[in-house]
């Protein structure tokens, strides 16, 4: 389901998923089935969403963003994809920054261009996330570091 309110240039959004009224979302990017793309929300084309994902009100998803399937986003997550930005000056390539299976982000969490976020991992709301985080912990605050192991 597209809401008519959602500004939808990807045709090839399965039917299972559901996008609310506000997005944007460019003609290239991939999204899986199953997803759930909340109110306000923009895809670039170089994005690529898997199966069951959530993203809550208020997430961009740039250029060089990665959710693996089973991610869940929570509202106003800022992803950035430009580890030197300057008005008018763009890079060749845009920075990677993946997502993996399972994991969860809480709101308000800003994530630096460039890192992993490891499987089942568990980011807490607010957080700054600037390096790679291993799979199955918890990160929380502001330059968040391993808190415990999942």
């Amino acid at each position: 389901m597209i809401h008519p309110l959602a500004d939808c240039k990807n045709k090839n959004i399965p039917e299972s998923t559901n996008i609310w009224q506000f997005c944007v979302v460019f003609e290239h990017s991939i999204i899986g089935g199953n997803c759930n793309i909340c109110a306000g929300c923009l895809i670039e084309n170089d994005v690529k969403i898997g199966n069951n994902v959530t993203v809550k009100s208020g997430v961009q998803l740039w250029d060089g963003v990665e959710l693996e399937d089973n991610v869940f986003i929570g509202p106003n997550v800022t992803f950035t994809n430009d580890l030197f930005p300057r008005s008018k000056q763009y890079p060749e390539k845009f920075v990677r920054t993946v997502i993996k299976k399972g994991a969860s982000v809480g709101a308000n969490t800003t994530i630096i261009a460039g890192v992993t976020i490891g499987e089942n991992a568990m980011i807490g709301a607010g957080s700054v996330i600037s390096k790679d985080v291993p799979a199955n912990t918890l990160w929380y605050g502001e330059h968040a570091v391993e808190k415990k192991k999942l």
